[in-house]
């Protein structure tokens, strides 16, 4: 008798094998990206790190700016107190919310979709370059994957009434409670709620809930806004700004220009500190062919959530067409849409041999890997050698770590420019004997670094100078001595 395909090791083995991959990119992702790709600061993260700083719990010195993206920078305040001011300590916080929200997809795509089509979306999205870019990025844009997804995860649990029901109800409710602290994160829960309020299984659902436990989730929820609700009262602007309305009249068809190049402009694509388009050829062709399957399939409870999501947030996106990473978790269900309606296409065409179903596998696993291929190289070397998007990227923090990790070094003085002042201050606040002045009064002491945005040339010559061979100013800081060694 012959052997069936089910009986080959290979085949029975395939999730475990497809489950392993996504383990392996995710620690390939975070070691390399993470660490060495680009492996420098932007100015976005410089600024972040300010804020983190900057947080205050007394009265009398909070900042109502303080609460946008509260939860993020409070990690990286912690992040930054426990390791000091370094690439790794700014970026902690983003990988293990990058590492939470990959988790937390493979669970969503596992419970919405085949296992097949789960495990080929989260490889083909781990890699793609907005997802590796944000993952390593010590910004809060990580952090609009992250409620995304995690809000639709613990939504599941509970209308699914998964075991701990309680436990995720409440989760839930903190999830949904501190998301608001995250500009345009309403519109993700107006999405929800409207979905469940539309979609007949999801209201029956929804009435079912226990009322008292609801009750108390709530309450929870309540106790984790209160912070934000006075902050609010106290300053309406706050509000404006969560909510995602610029000070400024927007250019709608600029905007609009903009929000196309982002998504479809394959032709000219540009780089800066985010390259674009963000999503490559192959995937965008997986994106178009999840629409078509979400406009044919509109009754299930997935396409309501989608459909819903994308609605809310074509709107704010004219208006924001910079938050590119709120879109990330529709364009993910789409994905999986696309990969799924090709899979049902092939296997509806060969309903029982399973040899023809398993070579339909191939060119399909052979798109994937070139998709997930390409990304990655994208990825690699565009943010490390594009002229256009490494040099977003600065070494600075690393080279004057460096040299304040020296041994016996004494007093430093830090000179830098009057807009490098207040990072370099945060760096001070965490190494010993470090004093920061602006070029325009600098103090005196045994080591000065003087940064090149502050050097004028003068009489007394350099002890040392630190260049940067991937920077295009190589020289970034020189160093003057009052005693030579």
């Amino acid at each position: 008798m012959g052997k069936h395909i089910t009986d080959y090791l290979l085949y029975r083995w395939r999730y475990f094998l497809g489950y392993g991959l996504i383990g392996l990119i995710l620690l390939a992702v975070f070691a390399v990206a993470g660490l060495y790709i680009p492996g420098a600061l932007s100015s976005a993260e410089m600024q972040s790190v300010i804020s983190s700083d900057a947080i205050r719990f007394s009265l009398d010195k909070f900042d109502p700016n303080m609460v946008v993206n509260l939860p993020y920078h409070l990690m990286q305040r912690a992040s930054i107190e426990l390791l000091g001011v370094s690439n790794l300590s700014i970026k902690l916080p983003s990988l293990i919310l990058g590492l939470a929200s990959a988790v937390g997809m493979l669970i969503l795509l596992r419970t919405w979709f085949r296992r097949n089509v789960a495990v080929l979306t989260t490889v083909l999205v781990i890699t793609t370059g907005q997802f590796l870019f944000v993952a390593q990025s010590g910004t809060q844009s990580i952090i609009y994957i992250f409620w995304s997804i995690w809000l639709l995860v613990a939504a599941m649990m509970v209308s699914r009434g998964a075991k701990g029901s309680s436990i995720w109800k409440i989760i839930l409710f903190g999830i949904a409670a501190l998301s608001l602290y995250t500009p345009l994160s309403i519109y993700i829960l107006a999405a929800l709620i409207s979905a469940a309020v539309l979609h007949p299984h999801l209201r029956y659902l929804m009435r079912r809930l226990p009322k008292t436990k609801m009750l108390i989730a709530s309450i929870c929820a309540l106790l984790l806004i209160t912070p934000l609700g006075y902050v609010i009262w106290r300053n309406p602007s706050i509000g404006l700004t969560l909510l995602g309305i610029p000070s400024s009249s927007p250019d709608f068809q600029a905007n609009a220009i903009q929000l196309l190049r982002q998504y479809l402009d394959f032709l000219s694509p540009s780089s800066g500190t985010l390259m674009t388009p963000v999503y490559g050829l192959g995937s965008m062709i997986l994106i178009l062919l999840g629409i078509f399957r979400l406009v044919t399939t509109k009754y299930t409870a997935r396409s309501y959530i989608t459909a819903a999501w994308i609605i809310l947030l074509l709107p704010v996106l004219i208006i924001n067409p910079n938050f590119v990473s709120i879109t990330f978790v529709p364009v993910v269900l789409l994905m999986a849409m696309g990969i799924s309606t090709l899979l049902s296409n092939w296997y509806r065409l060969f309903p029982r041999n399973p040899y023809a179903r398993l070579a339909g596998l191939i060119p399909l696993a052979v798109l994937i890997g070139g998709m997930v291929l390409s990304g990655v190289d994208r990825y690699m070397y565009g943010y490390q050698y594009d002229p256009q998007t490494a040099g977003n990227f600065s070494e600075d923090l690393r080279l004057v770590n460096d040299q304040l990790d020296v041994k016996d070094r004494g007093i430093v003085a830090l000179v830098v420019s009057e807009k490098e002042v207040p990072f370099y201050q945060v760096v001070a606040h965490y190494q010993k004997d470090v004093l920061v002045a602006p070029a325009t009064s600098p103090v005196a002491a045994p080591t000065t670094i003087v940064s090149r945005a502050a050097y004028t040339k003068n009489a007394t010559e350099p002890w040392r100078i630190v260049t940067d061979s991937m920077a295009g100013d190589a020289d970034r800081f020189y160093i003057y001595k009052t005693t030579a060694k």
